[in-house]
């Protein structure tokens, strides 16, 4: 591995990072800013609302500009804008200018999530793109594991408005490496037949493309099942179990550390069995943990280190799905790599929404409807996989 690779990933990563980053150190911001601003907790809560849906929807628009523009003028208009909507929030008097700015900060940190995607992709296909997406993640997983504790401190001692100053410090750092370490892997010559048009006949192609859905489903699929767990946690493991604050961040920690510590070896078992079969082999390994947890749970072991055992070896597969999809997803697609990596962030958005909807409707309070949302969401993948994969595996070893 070259010095330039590694740079090159954590560069990605830390773009990649900077819109979670956002949200995982805002979260324990949110009591104090509605006592500050007077507002109810639900209007409080809208603030986030807001991010999640201009971060989901303008990944759309960040994709086919990356390619009609190139990576690099995408990624300074989005992290500027994410850098100065975070002085907006920092400096905001009222909750409507907060929600308000929260919007505008979205809409800048969803060019990190797409583009650094579509830049593995210039770089790299295969084995070498699925190193470095794993690298990508390495860093980019540092974020569910730093910014809840980072955030506490920041809010301790500077108060909710200082966790924005912290975002945009990241943000600024992140457009100085952008400036001085990160080459344009877009040139121009790669662009004459990028238009508007183009990319809308881009997204069409992509909609009608089943291999590139089904990989992306799968992804999402295995993103949500962490995104349910994200948003039920705090009330399993705090009200339920009786964790206190710290030690549900530690909890949370863990399962993240085994996330990015297994997707290290993506290229590893890449280069020996093969994308497509690591990929079914893990995916079927992660619905067989995750479906054993919901059901061993619902027999009435419902202990806490039973389920923390059962995420900490479901969640470490799923560090080698999330890379492996992706990179699938993207291997047919070089000259639309951005407005495909567009529409996979969107896509897994949308299905993570979903999933945590309905997990949401049937929240009790206890375990159980959370190990369900999962168990379900990695089943789905398994199914998917199966169905679609697998079938075209079995269809070519005949032939």
């Amino acid at each position: 591995m070259t010095a330039s690779f590694l740079r090159t990933a954590i560069i990605l990563g830390l773009l990649s990072a900077i819109g979670p980053f956002a949200i995982d150190m805002y979260l324990p911001a949110l009591p104090s800013i509605g006592k500050d601003l007077g507002a109810a907790n639900n209007i409080v809560q809208l603030s986030l609302l807001s991010f999640f849906i201009s971060f989901a929807l303008s990944q759309l628009v960040y994709g086919p500009l990356s390619d009609i523009w190139g990576r690099k003028a995408p990624l300074y208009l989005g992290i500027g804008l994410f850098t100065l909507a975070s002085i907006g929030c920092a400096v905001a008097s009222d909750i409507e200018t907060l929600i308000a700015f929260r919007f505008l900060q979205g809409i800048g940190g969803a060019a990190g999530m797409v583009i650094p995607r579509a830049v593995v992709r210039d770089m790299h296909t295969g084995v070498q793109a699925a190193r470095l997406m794993s690298l990508l993640m390495l860093v980019f997983s540092i974020s569910p594991i730093l910014a809840p504790l980072t955030g506490s401190a920041v809010i301790e001692f500077y108060g909710w408005r200082g966790v924005f100053y912290a975002v945009m410090i990241a943000a600024a750092i992140g457009l100085v490496l952008l400036s001085t370490q990160l080459k344009e892997t877009r040139p121009k010559e790669h662009r004459s037949d990028s238009t508007i048009g183009s990319a809308i006949a881009a997204y069409r192609l992509l909609l009608g493309d089943r291999n590139f859905l089904t990989l992306t489903f799968i992804g999402g699929l295995g993103i949500s099942s962490f995104l349910v767990y994200l948003a039920n946690s705090p009330f399993v493991l705090i009200d339920h179990y009786g964790l206190t604050p710290t030690q549900y961040s530690f909890a949370f920690s863990i399962n993240a550390v085994s996330f990015f510590a297994v997707s290290q070896a993506t290229g590893w078992l890449g280069e020996r069995f093969g994308l497509v079969r690591l990929m079914r082999m893990a995916v079927t390994m992660f619905a067989l943990t995750m479906v054993s947890m919901f059901v061993v749970m619902s027999l009435g072991i419902n202990q806490l280190p039973v389920m923390a055992a059962f995420l900490f070896v479901g969640y470490g597969v799923l560090g080698l799905v999330i890379p492996t999809s992706s990179v699938l997803a993207l291997e047919d697609h070089g000259e639309i790599a951005g407005t495909a990596s567009a529409l996979m962030g969107t896509l897994h958005f949308v299905t993570s929404a979903v999933a945590m909807v309905i997990t949401s409707i049937f929240f009790d309070g206890t375990a159980l409807p959370m190990a369900a949302g999962i168990a379900l969401c990695a089943l789905g993948a398994f199914l998917v996989t199966q169905a679609t994969i697998g079938r075209r595996r079995r269809v070519v070893a005949a032939e």
